[in-house]
């Protein structure tokens, strides 16, 4: 599923990126497979950087295109997604929900130092609350679990 700034404009406001980040749901054991896969999308594969990613705490492997300066950020998980289904370029996809890519954006935010990502990532949020519904009192209680809820406060606010 897609996430990252591509959902973000799915759900907010439109902006530009180089990068798409994809969610893949799966088990270490379908590694190569998904090499096959992404190579054969013209993705430059290699599998030790797939096998890296996954034996790491970030899971998280960032491959070029074979004709642009374009990357992908391969992001595994063995859980389940929390996806829609929407629309790109006509076809059928699947993007991160809203609530869900609110929180990761969240945590993110805690962490980073840099102002303009920062930025960038609370436009993000405030225009996913705009102009998205959103379940606000899960999204609350889920933000209180990860300890975000007082950076989802000040933007709730903001928006307002």
């Amino acid at each position: 599923m897609f996430t990252g700034a591509l959902a973000a404009s799915y759900y907010g406001r439109p902006r530009t990126t180089l990068d798409v980040d994809i969610i893949v749901a799966a088990e270490e054991k379908d590694l190569p497979e998904i090499a096959r896969w992404l190579a054969k999308v013209g993705l430059k594969v290699q599998k030790e950087r797939l096998q890296s990613a996954w034996q790491s705490g970030y899971r998280i492997a960032t491959l070029e295109d074979k004709k642009s300066p374009h990357t992908v950020d391969v992001i595994f998980t063995n859980r389940s997604l929390e996806r829609n289904v929407g629309r790109l370029a006509g076809l059928r996809t699947y993007y991160e929900t809203p609530e869900s890519l609110i929180l990761s954006k969240l945590r993110m935010l805690k962490v980073t130092t840099q102002e303009e990502r920062a930025a960038t990532d609370r436009g993000d949020i405030k225009s996913i609350l705009e102009n998205t519904s959103v379940n606000l009192r899960s999204l609350r209680n889920r933000a209180k679990t990860q300890k975000t809820a007082r950076l989802l406060d000040d933007l709730l606010t903001q928006s307002v």
